[in-house]
Order: structure tokens, then C-alpha cells, then sequence
């Protein structure tokens, strides 16, 4: 019993204001180290492609999501997702979120099987909590070429054909958001892709980010820098985008989280 109890006196907040405010200072900024490690695991070893992923949370600690999960037959299964709200209680989400991926990844044999076991793990908990979850998620396979994709209410990836220096959305796929209904089964799509392609996955934050007269940055400006940085290597051309995104915003502050995915065919396999 002095053992329970001691453990439970410890991790008691501080009864006065000023080490109350050091306590959760501490306690905020160990949930943002630990977001930030899981954020930026170490990104896979792709084969014939360069994938990177970005995320600024629009507070200390955010509620976006993406994640890489080598598979064993030479795929990579890429995840991207925004659950609702920010801060702490959207972290938490996110943190039970990146469970249920890296568990259905273990059994799941594609994006749509994969989405509908997270639905079917996470439906209870978000519903008892009036939330959800929106999500893409992608297989690349370096042997054909192709991804394969399905989307939980999620904008639909961009698509740069490098050859013809243009930017298409990925045709969409049928998929309600994460939490609706229990028993929901999402549809997949495939598409070829070929040498210095870029699909780039994002979140609601890159093109709602606001400006100083309250425009947003939109879509279009997205494709434009898409296609202004496409000869860059993934990893810089995801630093640019955000660059121009704070050009635009001309110090207005940040109001949702903004992630992206930048994947990268490097040449024909």
C-alpha cells in the first residue's frame, strides 16, 4: 500500500499556480518529445523511390498523423490521416491511431484491408468520444510500378506526371471517415506510376493555411509549387513547399496542423 501510494502522491500535479504551470510545461513539452520521435521514425529503405514525410503541429502537440511500414514482400505501406481537433486530446487519437495501423499492417495484405481493420479497432473508442480519424493509405510496390491506395474521407493524394508537367488528383476511392460504422469495408484503387513521378499525401492544414487578410492557401497554390520544386529530392521539396506556405501566410498564425508525404519515383524497375 506505501507503494501505491507513493506512486500515486508522485505523479500528483503541484498544489500552488506557479510550480502547477512548471509541472504542466514539463508534462507538454515530454508529449511533444514523444510525438516528435514517433513522427520521425526511421523511414524506410525504398527501392527505386525517395519517400519523406513532414509535419508542423499547429501547437505544441498535434493531432496529424503519417507513418511507413516496410512489408515483407518488398512493399511499403504509407499511412497519412488528421483526426478531429488539436492539441492534447487530438495526440492521444493520433497515438491509439498509429497502433491500429502498425497492428492491422502485421495482417492486413492491402490499403483497403488495412483501413477496414483500423475502423473496425478504433470505431468504439471514437464514437464513445465523437471523433474521427481521416485517412489515406498507400502500398508502393518497386517491382510493377504501382500504387495501390484507398482513402477513410480523406483529400485525395496529388499526382505530378513528371513526363507530361502536369498535376492530376489520384481518381477517388469510395471511404467514409474512421469511426462512423464498425462494419465498413474500403474500396481500393491502383495506378502505374513512372520515372520522376511525385505523389504528394497531405493534410487540411497546407492549403487551409491563412494569410494575414484570411485567404487560405488553397489547392491551387500547392500544385504550382508542386510543380516548381519537382526536379528537387523529396525531402527538400517538401522544405520548399512549407517555405512558400510561410511566405504566404506573412506570419499569421498557424491554425491547424499541416503534414505531407512526398514519394518519389526515381527509375524504372
Amino acid at each position: 500500500m506505501y507503494f501505491s501510494e507513493n506512486i500515486y502522491l508522485y505523479g500528483r500535479p503541484p498544489a500552488n499556480k506557479p510550480d502547477m504551470e512548471k509541472w504542466l510545461e514539463r508534462e507538454i513539452q515530454l508529449a511533444k518529445n514523444i510525438q516528435t520521435k514517433l513522427l520521425n521514425g526511421s523511414v524506410p529503405d525504398v527501392k527505386g523511390a525517395e519517400v519523406k514525410g513532414l509535419s508542423i503541429p499547429a501547437r505544441l502537440i498535434g493531432g496529424d498523423y503519417y507513418d511507413f511500414y516496410p512489408l515483407g514482400n518488398g512493399k511499403v505501406r504509407i499511412v497519412i490521416g488528421d483526426v478531429m481537433g488539436k492539441g492534447i486530446p487530438a495526440a492521444m487519437l493520433m497515438i491509439l491511431t498509429r497502433g491500429a495501423f502498425r497492428s492491422a499492417s502485421e495482417s492486413s495484405k492491402s490499403p483497403g484491408q488495412t483501413l477496414t481493420a483500423m475502423n473496425k479497432a478504433l470505431c468504439q473508442d471514437l464514437r464513445s468520444l465523437k471523433s474521427f480519424v481521416t485517412l489515406v493509405c498507400a502500398d508502393w510496390d518497386p517491382h510493377t510500378n504501382v500504387l495501390t491506395y484507398a482513402s477513410a474521407g480523406h483529400m485525395m493524394p496529388l499526382l505530378l506526371k513528371s513526363k507530361e508537367r502536369k498535376v492530376v488528383e489520384l481518381p477517388k476511392t469510395l471511404g467514409i471517415m474512421v469511426g462512423a460504422f464498425p462494419e465498413y469495408v474500403y474500396e481500393e484503387k491502383e495506378i502505374a506510376l513512372e520515372t520522376d513521378d511525385v505523389v504528394l499525401f497531405y493534410t487540411d492544414g497546407i492549403i487551409e493555411a491563412e494569410n494575414r487578410k484570411k485567404e487560405q492557401f488553397q489547392r491551387d497554390r500547392l500544385i504550382r509549387a508542386l510543380l516548381k520544386y519537382a526536379s528537387c529530392p523529396a525531402h527538400q521539396a517538401g522544405q520548399r513547399v512549407i517555405e512558400d506556405i510561410y511566405t504566404f501566410t506573412e506570419g499569421a498564425m498557424q491554425k491547424d496542423d499541416m503534414t505531407m508525404v512526398i514519394v518519389k519515383i526515381h527509375q524504372e524497375t
